[in-house]
């Protein structure tokens, strides 16, 4: 027996030495995983990376499967969905996964950049992971943007028509462009056509290849940690860190707790409030597209409501330039401004852990306006709302625009030698 299980580890480890010869395997195992060190003090912050990718595939997987039955025809679309839904053996179940599962994917980027922005993870040397990550958050939206017009209800219809129109207003190019994007002079069998092969064959390519960039930036300047500390700099004699831990098995194996606790609340989501109290799938999208009934209020999704909200919020001509040309030019250059947050942060320290006072006011501040922001993007305005949107638009563009000033101002602590895992 044990001659048995000898002459089959041979063979296993001949058989890997022929792979590696014509494809490094092994070695991107290693540099990658097995011998890749992360800090030992990662803590629950660090579990959004993993479930971020978790998300990437099963949406690529459940969209597989929906368009096996999706009918990309403005005459069809809304019954095939109605089809996958009541005929195709478990097609409700794959639907709401893929439905939640556009929710979940942007509640996680959005704790994994806030991650970012607390442990100072945007700074020297990690500012092409931040970019590029940035780069895959505007992807990230264009991707939820063009899937939503999809299912051919009535919120899907009107809403992609209110976000379509935005580009008009860019000077000379604006007609030109947003006649393209619809592929059509109004939203039609075309735009969904469209829609449907960006969706499904286009941006999932480019996230997949953004993805790939981000992994290995990271992994070419290493992770960052909560304490901000380059463990590279204390090594041993073989030259791995002190405070450092192969992230195979340690990480995979804590990451898969992360995973278990998603998939709890997830799937808990998916099959008890699939719809979450009409945010996740409103109430006017189980209705056909009707071209000639505007429901009572056209809204974006939660995750693009605090960019909705900017939109709104400018009411003022600035230059003789019209009040919606401006409010595009905010709504844009909010999200613009996550490019720059590398070299707008002064701070002599880069975790939250010892940064001054007034960094953390001016982040409390900017939470505050953004998620008043995201709820006032959901709902109709009135004169106090968007009296209330402005005063947050404000405070979320004072939050980079001072960042420069307040990241460098105020007391910092002292930032230990080492990597420690006290709590703080």
């Amino acid at each position: 027996m044990a001659i048995h299980r000898h002459d089959n580890h041979q063979s296993a480890n001949a058989f890997m030495e022929w792979i590696d010869r014509r494809l490094p395997v092994t070695k991107v195992w290693n540099e990658h995983l097995a011998e890749y060190m992360a800090a030992k003090n990662l803590n629950f912050w660090y579990f959004f990376g993993s479930l971020a990718m978790l998300m990437l595939v099963i949406q690529i997987l459940t969209g597989i499967f929906l368009t096996m039955h999706y009918k990309p025809d403005a005459e069809l679309a809304f019954a095939s969905v109605e089809y996958i839904m009541r005929d195709v053996p478990f097609g409700w179940l794959v639907r709401y996964m893929h439905s939640t599962g556009a929710s979940a994917f942007f509640v996680i980027v959005y704790l994994h950049m806030f991650r970012g922005l607390i442990y100072g993870s945007h700074r020297e040397p990690r500012e092409l992971v931040w970019l590029i990550g940035c780069v895959i958050f505007v992807a990230l939206m264009a991707e939820a943007f063009m899937g939503y017009l999809l299912p051919w209800g009535n919120m899907s219809y009107w809403g992609a028509q209110v976000i379509i129109s935005l580009f008009d207003v860019i000077p000379y190019f604006g007609p030109i462009l947003t006649e393209w994007i619809r592929g059509d002079f109004v939203i039609s069998d075309a735009t969904l056509n469209r829609f449907f092969a960006f969706h499904v064959i286009l941006l999932p390519l480019i996230l997949v290849f953004l993805v790939f960039l981000h992994l290995v930036a990271l992994h070419q300047v290493g992770s960052n940690n909560p304490d901000g500390i380059d463990i590279y700099e204390h090594v041993d004699e073989d030259g791995k860190p002190l405070d450092g831990v192969a992230f195979h098995p340690y990480y995979v194996v804590k990451d898969l707790v992360g995973v278990c606790g998603f998939l709890i609340i997830y799937l808990g989501i998916v099959f008890f409030a699939p719809d979450f109290g009409g945010i996740f799938l409103e109430k006017d999208n189980f209705a056909p597209a009707n071209p000639l009934q505007t429901p009572p209020d056209i809204v974006p999704l939660w995750y693009f409501t605090p960019y909705y909200s900017i939109l709104r919020a400018n009411t003022f001509n600035f230059f003789w330039i019209d009040a919606k040309v401006w409010g595009v030019v905010f709504m844009g250059l909010a999200i613009a401004v996550f490019f720059l947050l590398p070299w707008l942060d002064r701070s002599p320290v880069k975790s939250i852990r010892y940064r001054s006072a007034p960094f953390k006011l001016a982040l409390v501040l900017f939470l505050i306006a953004f998620f008043v922001l995201g709820y006032l993007g959901m709902n109709s305005p009135t004169p106090a709302r968007t009296l209330l949107a402005q005063v947050c638009s404000i405070i979320y563009f004072a939050f980079f625009i001072l960042m420069p000033w307040f990241t460098s101002i105020g007391k910092t602590k002292p930032v230990p030698d080492r990597v420690t895992s006290d709590a703080h």
